[in-house]
């Protein structure tokens, strides 16, 4: 199982860990079928794995996946996009088949474990 950051993808993530509750923690992140791109996403920071999730270290970033993330997530590029209406994560998979949509909105939700 691999994916690649872009550089604005992985200054969000690095923020969103730095910046949490739990900076030494990691970015969980689930992904779903869905959205205009075929993949929507939650993600939160956490401190510690959850059970059924795998630690993965990306470019120094600790990412924390449940199995169904893990699946959909291989072969896949995630950027970080911002417009004057918001931002969000964008997934690009070269296996994907869909049209020219290629964003994904995500939600963000931290606990305070």
């Amino acid at each position: 199982m691999k994916f690649t950051l872009t550089p604005a993808a992985h200054k969000f993530v690095r923020r969103m860990i730095q910046f949490s509750v739990n900076p030494t923690g990691g970015f969980r992140l689930l992904v779903s079928p869905g959205g205009c791109s075929g993949m929507s996403a939650e993600f939160e920071v956490e401190g510690e794995l959850r059970a059924g999730d795998q630690e993965f270290v990306v470019d120094g970033l600790k990412f924390y996946l449940p199995a169904q993330s893990r699946l959909l997530l291989d072969g896949v590029t995630i950027d970080f996009a911002e417009s004057a209406t918001g931002g969000g994560l964008k997934f690009h998979d070269p296996k994907s088949t869909g049209g020219s949509c290629s964003s994904s909105a995500a939600t963000f939700v931290e606990h305070t474990h």
